[in-house]
C-alpha cells in the first residue's frame, strides 16, 4: 500500500511538473496572448510628415496582409502609431509612449536626430527598432545601440556618392559644403568635406552650418558667391534646400546643387518650383520595376489613390523584415528576433536583405537623382 501510494504520489507530481513547463512554454507566446504590438513612430505632421507618412502606410498595408493570412504566429498584428514630428525633444516622449503600450517592435523613427533620441529607451527596455530612413552613420557603427537595424545605407555612402558624382563625372574642383547643423545633415557633411580633402585637385571653399528654419540665408549666400564655389553640396532636409536653391537661383549665381535623401523628395520640387530644375539628390536605389516594389506601388495606389511617398518601400521592406524575423524566431523575445534578423534573408520590393551585425541591412545603397522636367530622374 506504501508503494502504491507513494507511486501514485510521483505520478502526481511528475504531471504537475510537466503540466507547469506546458503553461511556462505556452506563455511565452500563447494561443491566448492577444495581439502582436508594432510601434510606428516618424514625423506624420509638421514640415516633415512627407517622410513619416509614407511609413504609417506602408505599416499598415504589411499589416493588414499579414492578418488576412492569419497573422503571425497565430496572433493578429496590432500597429501603435505615434507622431513624433522628426523633433528629438518629441521623440524621446514618442518612445516612453510606445513603452507604455507594451510594443514588441518599432518601425521608425524617421529622422536620425529623432531616432537617436529615442533608442536608449527602447534599448534600455529590450525594444528592437527598424528605420527606413535613419542614415547617421554612429546609429550603428558607434556598437552603442545593438536594437536598432534600418534598411537603408547609411550617410558615410551618401557623401561618397555625392563627392564621386561631383569630382569624377561632373570635373568639379572647388566645392562649398554646407549643413543644418543636425546629426543628419552635419554628419553626411563632415563626410563629404572628409572625402573631398582627400581628393587631389578638390578644394574646399567653405564650410558653414545654418539655421533651420530661418526665413532669409542672404549671408550664407553671399559668403557662397564670393567664394568661387562650382557647386555646394548640402546636408539636411527639403525646407531649407528649397529656400537655398532659391536665393542662389535668384542672385543668377552658376553653382551646382547636390543634396542627399533628405531633398529628394516631391514636396522639394513643390516648394522650389522652377529653381529645383537640375537639382541632384542622393537617394535609395530606384528598385520600382521589380514585381514586389510594382505590387507595393499598387497596394498603396489602390488603398490610398495615390502614389506613394518617399522612403515608402523602404519602409514596406522594414514591415516585412520585422514581421518575417518574428516568424523565423517563432517569438517576440528580443534575444530571439534579433538574432533571427541577422541570420535569415527575407524577400522585400529592395530585393532579397538581412542584416548585418552592426544591424545595416546588406543588399542596399544609393543612387543619383535629378529634378528633370519637374520630377526626381536617376541618374544612370
Amino acid at each position: 500500500m506504501k508503494k502504491s501510494l507513494r507511486g501514485a504520489l510521483m505520478i502526481a507530481v511528475i504531471f504537475l511538473i510537466a503540466g507547469a513547463f506546458v503553461f511556462a512554454g505556452g506563455s511565452q507566446e500563447g494561443e491566448a496572448k492577444g495581439p502582436i504590438k508594432i510601434g510606428v513612430a516618424g514625423a506624420h505632421s509638421g514640415d516633415l510628415a512627407s517622410y513619416g507618412l509614407p511609413t504609417v502606410n506602408a505599416a499598415e498595408l504589411v499589416a493588414e496582409n499579414a492578418n488576412e493570412k492569419g497573422g503571425v504566429l497565430g496572433r493578429e498584428i496590432e500597429l501603435v502609431i505615434e507622431d513624433d514630428q522628426c523633433k528629438p525633444e518629441v521623440a524621446a516622449n514618442t518612445a516612453a509612449k510606445l513603452v507604455g503600450e507594451e510594443v514588441v517592435f518599432v518601425l521608425g523613427h524617421i529622422c536620425s536626430g529623432a531616432t537617436k533620441a529615442a533608442l536608449g529607451i527602447y534599448k534600455d527596455s529590450g525594444i528592437p527598432v527598424m528605420s527606413p530612413s535613419a542614415t547617421n552613420p554612429p546609429l550603428t557603427q558607434s556598437g552603442e545601440y545593438p536594437n536598432f537595424f534600418r534598411t537603408i545605407a547609411s550617410d558615410d555612402a551618401q557623401a561618397r556618392l555625392q563627392v564621386d558624382f561631383a569630382v569624377d563625372n561632373l570635373g568639379l574642383s572647388k566645392i562649398a559644403v554646407l549643413h543644418d547643423k543636425g546629426d543628419y545633415g552635419k554628419g553626411l557633411a563632415e563626410f563629404a568635406k572628409q572625402f573631398l580633402e582627400e581628393e587631389s585637385g578638390v578644394e574646399v571653399v567653405l564650410y558653414e552650418g545654418i539655421t533651420p528654419g530661418a526665413v532669409d540665408y542672404s549671408a550664407v549666400i553671399n559668403k557662397l558667391g564670393n567664394s568661387d564655389a562650382e557647386a555646394v553640396i548640402y546636408g539636411g532636409y527639403h525646407p531649407e534646400a528649397s529656400k537655398l536653391i532659391q536665393q542662389i537661383k535668384k542672385k543668377n549665381m552658376d553653382i551646382t546643387f547636390i543634396s542627399d535623401d533628405g531633398v529628394k523628395d516631391e514636396t522639394f520640387i513643390k516648394v522650389a518650383g522652377d529653381f529645383a530644375e537640375g537639382v541632384y539628390a542622393t537617394g535609395p536605389i530606384d528598385t520600382s520595376k521589380s514585381p514586389m516594389a510594382q505590387q507595393a506601388i499598387q497596394e498603396h495606389q489602390e488603398a490610398y489613390g495615390e502614389d506613394p511617398g518617399p522612403f515608402y518601400l523602404n519602409a514596406y521592406a522594414a514591415a516585412q523584415a520585422i514581421l518575417n524575423g518574428i516568424e523565423q524566431a517563432g517569438s517576440t523575445d528580443y534575444d530571439a528576433v534579433t538574432t533571427a534578423l541577422r541570420n535569415n534573408f527575407v524577400e522585400t520590393p529592395l530585393g532579397e536583405i538581412s542584416f548585418d551585425e552592426k544591424g545595416d541591412a546588406i543588399g542596399v545603397g544609393f543612387s543619383m537623382f535629378q529634378v528633370q522636367d519637374g520630377k526626381y530622374v536617376e541618374v544612370k
